[in-house]
């Protein structure tokens, strides 16, 4: 943070003084708008999770590799360890 308003008092000068009511505010704009554009993202993805199930348009399941896996032992044994 010091780093920051050394930078912002620099640019500034000595011209004018750091508005911290200012900065408080635009700050939490910009949270707020980065806040809902991650909210909007993940109801994006949702929606195409559910027209996935819904439509059957996902990703298709590669059932040859899964055989072959199975088939040849590949699969994770944890409780041996």
């Amino acid at each position: 943070m010091q780093a920051a308003l050394d930078k912002l008092r620099t640019r500034l000068g000595d011209a004018e003084q750091i508005d911290f009511g200012e900065l408080v505010m635009l700050g939490a704009q910009v949270k707020e708008r980065r806040l809902a554009g991650r909210s909007e993202a993940a109801r994006r993805a949702r929606r195409e999770m559910i027209d996935w199930i819904l439509n059957g348009t996902g990703p298709k399941v590669d059932v040859d590799a899964a055989d072959e896996v199975k088939h040849l032992g590949l699969i994770a044994r944890y409780d041996d360890a």
